[in-house]
């Protein structure tokens, strides 16, 4: 600190104006004509106080941490991308709204020419479809990286779905016309060697884009209302894996938790899932955090679309 009677004077004039304008909210016109100093002095003084650390100035950024989520998230999960939604409201239509239309967006920035989009379905994936804007991009091509759902009176949105995507890419998308999980794998062995068939799950596993959710081991969770396991095996499921990806089944470690069960399922390997350009996980809501994290620590996505209550929860996991 300087010493000299006239920088003293000084610093001790920067402390009172400093008072009068930072504490008492007086205005620099105002102290001016009190102190009988000119207008640009008071200026000076401020600047002095500042310069001197008499007076620091701290501005608290509520948003700072949120802005840095995606960031930190990507580096935690080696992720390309995160896109993060506000969450105005904490309903799940809300929460599934606001992340289909993020993920819907990203897409649009992503597609390239000729290239192909595997898809899944559920509610999720029907509100990225609501969302979706006409491309102008040329030769896109659509496919399921899955089986489908047939005799149930669950509704998977598959139909709107495809209706939604071929009129986006302007064309013509492919389905998996083969239940999703069959009652046993010789069965499901046998569909498969059906050239048809090999076609289509040939072309999901070169599509160049993944676009998937995930579900979780609640009793409500669709694949358990849809008569493919007993009560032993969905207690199990429920003990033992946290949610499904692609309808396989994962434990908190992003492994298969039920191999059995995944040699019944008509799905693109989750393996395969790590060789995509973009591989997009779109989720949203809390009771799907467990299954977000697994797939993430897995390895199986490079982009995650989610809400800010799990983004902040993730980033503490």
């Amino acid at each position: 600190m300087v010493t000299t009677n006239k920088n003293a004077a000084q610093l001790k004039a920067a402390v009172t104006v400093s008072r009068l304008y930072y504490i008492d909210k007086i205005s620099q016109t105002a102290i001016a004509k009190r102190l009988s100093l000119s207008r640009p002095t008071v200026s000076r003084l401020l600047q002095l106080a500042q310069d001197q650390n008499i007076v620091q100035i701290t501005i608290n950024n509520p948003f700072e941490q949120v802005s840095s989520l995606p960031q930190k998230l990507a580096q935690k999960y080696h992720l390309q991308k995160v896109l993060v939604a506000d969450q105005v409201g904490d309903s799940y239509q809300s929460i599934l709204n606001q992340i289909g239309e993020l993920a819907a967006n990203y897409l649009g920035t992503i597609v390239e020419d000729n290239d192909t989009i595997g898809l899944t379905w559920g509610t999720t994936m029907a509100a990225i479809a609501k969302y979706l804007q006409p491309s102008t991009k040329k030769n896109v091509q659509t496919v399921y990286l899955k089986g489908t759902v047939s005799n149930s009176s669950r509704n998977n949105y598959s139909s709107i779905i495809t209706q939604q995507f071929n009129a986006s890419f302007h064309t013509q998308t492919e389905i998996l016309p083969v239940p999703v999980i069959f009652d046993n794998q010789k069965t499901r062995d046998l569909v498969l060697q059906d050239q048809f068939i090999k076609r289509i799950i040939k072309q999901g596993q070169d599509a160049q884009i993944a676009l998937f959710t995930v579900g979780t081991t609640r009793p409500e969770a669709m694949l358990f209302q849809l008569g493919y396991f007993t009560q032993q095996q969905i207690n199990f499921l429920e003990t033992h894996a946290v949610g499904d990806v692609l309808s396989q089944f994962i434990t908190k470690n992003g492994t298969i938790a039920a191999p059995k069960i995944a040699q019944r399922t008509v799905s693109l390997p989750l393996a395969d899932l790590k060789h995509k350009r973009q591989s997009i996980l779109v989720a949203g809501g809390i009771e799907k955090l467990p299954a977000i994290h697994a797939v993430l620590t897995g390895g199986y996505a490079n982009v995650l679309i989610t809400d800010l209550n799990n983004a902040e929860k993730l980033l503490k996991m």
